[in-house]
């Protein structure tokens, strides 16, 4: 009975951690951000390309820049190549 009671259990807790993965990416990795004095920095950073930034930032006080997460984002390093001494 235990067994069942667990395995129930388990399949509970698989089953509602799979939406939770499932889910779109983070906004913060979008390139473009809507920044300003009421989006702060980084800002909106829900926006793909500068063209639509632009379009979501016309008539407002809010201006486009570069998402800092998205531009300056950690990149592996490559292989140092031997050195023959």
């Amino acid at each position: 009975m235990l067994k069942i009671i667990g395995a129930a259990a388990f399949v509970a807790v698989a089953f509602t951690a799979l939406p939770a993965s499932a889910q779109p990416s983070d906004p913060y990795d979008y390139p473009y951000c809507l920044q300003g004095r009421v989006w702060g920095y980084p800002g909106l950073c829900h926006f793909t390309t500068y063209p639509q930034c632009q379009a979501t930032a016309s008539g407002t006080d809010a201006y486009c820049g570069p998402n800092p997460r998205f531009a300056y984002e950690w990149q592996p390093r490559g292989r140092r190549p031997h050195q023959v001494r």
